[in-house]
């Protein structure tokens, strides 16, 4: 039974490892890029949304008049508190990573569902623009309603992250303070066998 369901999985992985390959072995710039969006509560009814954008060239080769735009902030939801949605670069060179980042104030209570960015970019051996495009956002609760956080929530969550980790150094350092003092006791009977 299982054996209706193996087939299609190998040629999937099979696929999609020849498409990888391919692309690893191009003679031109692979543009992948990462989108990230987060919420900050300035005060009651007043929010502000912080884009940050990383684009990687992972290619093997030179990317050059790259353009990031990402127009998909609709200006009735959000206006630019600070930075701009589109920015250029001269190049970017096999291997690096370039960021941009920009701040957009909250004018509409809405669930808002981003597009990713598009990044253009010029190869030298071809004529067209090329395009790649950023990861979408998860959607964003803008100026929802969230339950107010408890006062004791952070130290929970510092003892789930770095619980384990402080016990097991607690011991070892009581281990190793046993381990390197005498006892009061030894010392007690060394005195009295000088007598």
């Amino acid at each position: 039974m299982a054996n209706w369901i193996l087939g299609p999985v190998i040629s999937v992985i099979a696929a999609v490892l020849l498409v990888t390959s391919t692309v690893a072995t191009s003679d031109g710039p692979f543009i992948v890029a990462h989108k990230k969006a987060s919420l900050t509560r300035l005060k009651a009814g007043s929010e502000r949304v912080s884009v940050s954008i990383d684009v990687y060239n992972q290619g093997s080769a030179t990317a050059y008049d790259v353009t990031l735009t990402d127009d998909s902030w609709s200006q009735d939801i959000f206006s630019v508190a600070s930075g701009n949605t589109s920015v250029s670069w001269e190049r970017l060179d096999a291997g690096a990573v370039v960021s941009h980042s920009f701040e957009l104030e909250a004018k509409t209570k809405t669930i808002f569902y981003g597009a990713p960015a598009v990044i253009t970019f010029r190869i030298p051996t071809k004529a067209a623009l090329q395009a790649a495009y950023s990861t979408a956002i998860p959607p964003l609760d803008v100026l929802g309603d969230r339950p107010p956080v408890k006062k004791f929530d952070w130290a929970k969550k510092l003892l789930a992250k770095y619980g384990s980790l402080v016990s097991v150094t607690t011991g070892v350092a009581l281990f190793v303070y046993l381990v390197a003092t005498p006892s009061k006791s030894g010392a007690g009977k060394g005195s009295k066998k000088k007598r």
